[in-house]
């Protein structure tokens, strides 16, 4: 969760993000009621987060939206949930690919309910915290979690298998990660409170993007948050630590949306993209972009075309 194109936009979005009430406080980060859409009457405004595969995912939205004559117009590369929300909220955007456990937990106060970690009780949990004026489409198969990862030395030197191998040495170990992460449940938070894991430092890098593998690579860090679809994983054959209590939920992509931006062509559109998204053609189709550099407008028509979706 990974590429971020415009690097002078990350300090403007980091400083915002921490002006802004993180994900998973349990303040509503679209709690206002301000309905200012921006965009034209008949058009679809589509949002992304700052990392490769939300900005691939919504530009396969775009396409098979605009395949059906749906006018769209893309705004991506906005930021971490925290900014992408009060896009949403002040209708600067309407529409972008979520992941419903992250989604559940910023939405509710405390975190996500306790118990609640399989797919359909996640989106019957997130349904019920949906602010006002949004919906969620059908969910798809596709699923992209975060993960704690090390690379394999690491893990051989310490042991390490699961996150509960963590608690012992992580007051050695540096962790890398989205500067958000700092105030995040399912970052640096719940670590400690599910976990008992406290390290010796954090580094605020980037959302599993190339900052965070780097640093991993050169041993600036110990332990990154990567997304579990990032094609770094198999590249540099890091090790996934197992999340033995689930602090990370269920994770699967999921289109937010307007309520008023929303029609049946729009639904029945999206709907078809779900359907057809899997973890493994979504793991090797983001390979095209971050591993072979494709270019994403062009990868995200060629998952279309073999999908028989445009």
């Amino acid at each position: 969760m990974k590429l971020i194109k415009r690097l002078s936009a990350v300090g403007t979005a980091v400083a915002m993000a921490v002006a802004l009430t993180a994900c998973g406080s349990g303040d509503d980060p679209l709690a206002d009621d301000n309905t200012g859409a921006s965009s034209a009457p008949g058009t679809i405004t589509i949002g992304s987060a700052n990392f490769a595969e939300s900005e691939l995912l919504a530009e396969i939205y775009a396409q098979s939206l605009e395949a059906k004559g749906v006018t769209v117009k893309r705004q991506f590369n906005i930021g971490a949930r925290e900014l992408y929300l009060k896009a949403l909220q002040d209708g600067s955007i309407d529409l972008l690919p979520e992941y419903n456990g992250a989604l559940l937990a910023a939405l509710s106060s405390g975190g996500a309910p306790e118990g609640v970690s399989k797919p359909e009780d996640v989106l019957g949990a997130l349904k019920k915290v949906l602010p006002s004026g949004t919906e969620v489409l059908e969910q798809s198969p596709a699923e992209d979690k975060d993960t704690l990862t090390v690379t394999s030395e690491t893990a051989a030197k310490y042991n390490l298998k699961t996150i509960d191998d963590l608690k012992p040495v992580a007051k050695d170990l540096t962790i890398g990660a989205g500067p958000e992460w700092q105030e995040r449940y399912q970052g640096l938070k719940g670590l400690k409170e599910l976990y008992g894991i406290e390290f010796k430092e954090f580094k605020p890098l980037d959302a599993g993007g190339p900052l965070t593998v780097n640093a991993l690579v050169k041993g600036q860090i110990q332990v990154g948050n990567i997304f579990s679809t990032d094609s770094s994983i198999a590249v540099n054959k890091f090790v996934v630590l197992e999340d033995t209590k689930n602090l990370y939920l269920a994770e699967n992509i999921i289109p937010l949306i307007r309520s008023t931006a929303n029609n049946p062509t729009v639904t029945e559109t999206l709907n078809a993209v779900s359907a057809k998204l899997t973890t493994e053609n979504l793991t090797t189709t983001l390979a095209k972009v971050q591993v072979d550099k494709q270019d994403t407008p062009a990868v995200a028509k060629g998952w279309l075309t073999e999908n028989g979706l445009v």
